[in-house]
C-alpha cells in the first residue's frame, strides 16, 4: 500500500496536480524550474506534535524543514535531524525510519503525507475504525488468568535507592472445543516504587505508617524528595491505578504504544492452542529477554537463533516485527502464562451468540479491616477483574467476575495475599498463625518481597479455601454472575441502587437492625422482596464496599467492548 500511495503521489505530481492538493504556506513567484510553492504538515512525534515545512520547484522537493520542540533529546532529536535530508533525496516522504526514533520518525513521515496530499492525509488524523470481528465455533469455553511477577528495577534512582516493581497480566481468551483461541484480550497493570522516572507509572510508596520512598515527582530522573506515607496518599495512590490499556496513547515504548503491541500478538495468537503459542515463543523469541528475534542482532545467541530459521521463516518474523518487539516473557510479566492460567482456568459458556465483549478493571484502597492486637492498622487494596460478553442491545449474555485482595500480614485471615511493602521500608507485623495475635514483623528481605508477589492468588484461584459466611466467595460471585446475565449494565446500576443497603452495598433482608436497611426493604413491594430472598439464598456479601466496587468493573467491561459477533453453532 505504501508503494502504491507513493507512485499515486508521484503521477499527480507530474500532472502538475500536486500543488492545488498540498497545504500551501505562500506562492513566490514563478522560476525556471516551475512554480514554488511552500507547504506546511504535521504528525504526531513522541512528546506531541511534529511539524515539516515543505519547499517544493515543480514537482521537485527542494528543501524540508522538521520542528519537533517535545521530542526527547538523543531519541527522538535524530530524526528530526536526519529524514529532512532523505525526504529531498528521494523526494518523497517514502523513507526509511531512523533507527531508534520510530515513533517520532513515523510522526515526521505522516507530516510529509500531510503536507503533500492533505485529503487523504488530513490533520488531525482520522480515527481508524475498529475492526468488526467474526468468529464462529460449535463449542466455546471462556478462561481468565492472572500471572503475577515481582520485579528488581530497572535499576535504581540517582540517590542509589533501589527501584522495585510489582507486575500483573491478566488474560481472558475465548477458546474453541479443540483449545485453539477464538479470542483473546489481555492487559496489564505495573506498580512501582514511586522513585521510578516513568511518566503516568502506577504508584505504591509502601503502607501508611511506613518508611516513606524517594519520589521522583518530575520524571526527570532526579529524586525530589521521600514520600509521606500517609493514608491520604495511600488512598490517593491506589484509587488513580490503571491498566496500560487504560493509559492507552500516553504509554509509549519504542515503535507504538504498549496497547498497540499488544493487539498485534492478540491477532498473532488467534487459533492457535497455548500449547502452539508456547512452541512459538520456544522458537522465535530471544532466550535473553523474550522479544522477538530480529536480523541484525548484536547478541550472538540471539543471532544464531535467527540465523538457523529458514527463509519463509524469518519473514514470518518481520511481518510481526513490524507491529509489536516488546518481550512475552521478562520482568515486566509474563504473558505467555498468562495465556497458559486463562486455558487451565476455562469453563463452557452456554450461549448461542455475542455482538461483543469487555474487561474491566478496578481498584480499590482499605483502611481496614480494624488493627492487630499490638494497635497496628490493617490496610489493603483491591483489584475487581470483570470479562462480560454482550448481545446487540447491550444484555450481558456471559459474565465472570474475579478479585484479587492484597493485605498487609497482620491482618489474620488465612490465605489472603500479603505485600508488607518495598524492600528496606522495615517489614510489618505479621500473624503468621492466623490467630489475631502478632508474631512479629515480616523480614525486610528481596526474598521475602519475592516470595510475597509470587505466592498472591485470585479470590477464585483461593476456591474452597476461600469461606465467608453461607459459602465461598466464588459460590456467592457465581449466584450474582447468573442474576445479572440478561440485563444490561444500566439496568444492573438500576438493580444495585434499588435493592442493595445504601451503607454496605449488600441485598437487602428482612428483619434488619437497622433503620434505613429497614426503611429501604419494607418500601418494597411483596415480589420485590420475594426475588431478594431467592438471591441472599445464594449470595449476602457486599457488591460494592472496602473490598471492591464489583459494579464499577462491569461498568468498565462494556465502556472497553469491541465487536466480536460470536456465533455458537
Amino acid at each position: 500500500m505504501k508503494k502504491i500511495l507513493a507512485l499515486l503521489l508521484a503521477a499527480t505530481m507530474s500532472l502538475g496536480l500536486f500543488a492545488c492538493k498540498g497545504n500551501e504556506a505562500e506562492t513566490p513567484e514563478e522560476t525556471p524550474g516551475g512554480e514554488t510553492k511552500t507547504l506546511t504538515g504535521t504528525g504526531e512525534g513522541y512528546g506531541g506534535e511534529v511539524k515539516v515545512t515543505v519547499t517544493m520547484e515543480g514537482d521537485t522537493i527542494k528543501e524540508v524543514v522538521a520542528e519537533g520542540p517535545n521530542e526527547t533529546e538523543g531519541i527522538g532529536t535524530p530524526a528530526l535531524e536526519q529524514l529532512p535530508a532523505k525526504f529531498v533525496e528521494a523526494n518523497s516522504w517514502e523513507v526509511d525510519v531512523i533507527a531508534g526514533a520510530t515513533w517520532t520518525s513515523n510522526g515526521l513521515i505522516y507530516a510529509m503525507k500531510n503536507a503533500l496530499d492533505p485529503t487523504a492525509n488530513p490533520w488531525p488524523m482520522a480515527e481508524e475504525e475498529e475492526e468488526e470481528g467474526n468468529v464462529e465455533a460449535s463449542d466455546v469455553f471462556f478462561g481468565f488468568g492472572v500471572a503475577n511477577m515481582p520485579r528488581k528495577g530497572p535499576g535504581a534512582d540517582d540517590k542509589e535507592v533501589q527501584v522495585w516493581s510489582i507486575n500483573q497480566v491478566l488474560a481472558g481468551a475465548l477458546f474453541d472445543g479443540d483449545g485453539k483461541i477464538l479470542h483473546l484480550l489481555v492487559d496489564q497493570v505495573e506498580i512501582a516504587s514511586p522513585n521510578y522516572d516513568g511518566a503516568g507509572m502506577p504508584h505504591i510508596s509502601g503502607w501508611p505508617g511506613q518508611t516513606g520512598y524517594n519520589i521522583d515527582e518530575n520524571h526527570d530522573e532526579n529524586v525530589d524528595g521521600v514520600t509521606e506515607n500517609t493514608e491520604d496518599l495511600f488512598l490517593k495512590e491506589v484509587s488513580e491505578w490503571m491498566t496500560k490499556r487504560q493509559r492507552g496513547s500516553d504509554y509509549k515504548m519504542g515503535m507504538s504504544t504498549w496497547e498497540e503491541q499488544m493487539d498485534s500478538y492478540q491477532k498473532l495468537f488467534t487459533g492457535k492452542t497455548v500449547e502452539e503459542i508456547e512452541e512459538w515463543f520456544t522458537k522465535y523469541t530471544s532466550d535473553l529477554n523474550g522479544r522477538p528475534l530480529k536480523d541484525g542482532s548484536d547478541k550472538p545467541e540471539d543471532k544464531a537463533k535467527y540465523d538457523a530459521l529458514t527463509a519463509d521463516e524469518k519473514a514470518m518474523l518481520a511481518d510481526v516485527t513490524s507491529g509489536a518487539t516488546m518481550s512475552l516473557n521478562d520482568g515486566h510479566g509474563n504473558i505467555v502464562e498468562a495465556i497458559k492460567l486463562a486455558y487451565e482456568n476455562r469453563e463452557g459458556l452456554e450461549i448461542t451468540e455475542a455482538e461483543s465483549r469487555g474487561f474491566g478493571v478496578s481498584f480499590m484502597p482499605r483502611v481496614g479491616p480494624g488493627k492487630d492486637d499490638q494497635d497496628v492498622q490493617v490496610y489493603s487494596f483491591n483489584q475487581v477483574f470483570a470479562s462480560t460478553l454482550f448481545d446487540k442491545d447491550g444484555k450481558i449474555v456471559s459474565l465472570h467476575v474475579d478479585q484479587m485482595e492484597v493485605a498487609t500480614p497482620n491482618y489474620d485471615g488465612d490465605g489472603m495475599p500479603h505485600f508488607s511493602g518495598w524492600p528496606g521500608q522495615g517489614g510489618y507485623n505479621y500473624d503468621e498463625n492466623h490467630d489475631e495475635k502478632v508474631d512479629g514483623k515480616t523480614e525486610d528481605t528481596e526474598e521475602n518481597f519475592f516470595s510475597e508477589i509470587q505466592g498472591w492468588k485470585t479470590k477464585r484461584e483461593r476456591g474452597s479455601d476461600y469461606k465467608m459466611g453461607m459459602s465461598t466467595w466464588e459460590q456467592q460471585m457465581d449466584a450474582y454472575e447468573e442474576l445479572f446475565i440478561g440485563k444490561t449494565v444500566d439496568e444492573i446500576e438500576d438493580w444495585f441502587e434499588k435493592y442493595t443497603s445504601d451503607l454496605n452495598g449488600r441485598p437487602l433482608k428482612d428483619g434488619s437492625d437497622k433503620p434505613e436497611d429497614k426503611a429501604k426493604y419494607d418500601a418494597l413491594s411483596a415480589e420485590d422482596k420475594a426475588m431478594l430472598a431467592d438471591v441472599t439464598s445464594g449470595a449476602t456479601m457486599s457488591l460494592n464496599d472496602g473490598h471492591g466496587d464489583l459494579i464499577a468493573a462491569i461498568r468498565a467491561s462494556y465502556e472497553n467492548r469491541i465487536t466480536i459477533n460470536l456465533s455458537v453453532k
